[in-house]
């Protein structure tokens, strides 16, 4: 799985990337998590945050909690 955190350096792009971190470490999923400026515009993206699950914008705008990603995670 990989799993890109869009955003530019942010506070809440960091929170973001932290709660995927800690998602990915407590659901045992094998995830390649990275945090990506350069690729924003590839997937249309306005609002930062954003996150991208295997190349699927699944949230923006907005940083979701570490059980909001856990769910975005297993779906």
């Amino acid at each position: 799985m990989e799993i890109k955190v869009l955003g530019t350096g942010c506070a809440s792009c960091k929170a973001l990337y932290t709660a995927v971190i800690q998602a990915v470490s407590e659901t045992g999923i094998e995830a390649k998590v990275v945090k990506e400026l350069t690729e924003i515009m590839k997937y249309n993206v306005m609002s930062m945050p954003a996150l991208v699950i295997d190349g699927k914008v699944v949230s923006s705008g907005r940083k979701p909690t570490v059980s909001e990603v856990k769910k975005l995670l297993v779906k």
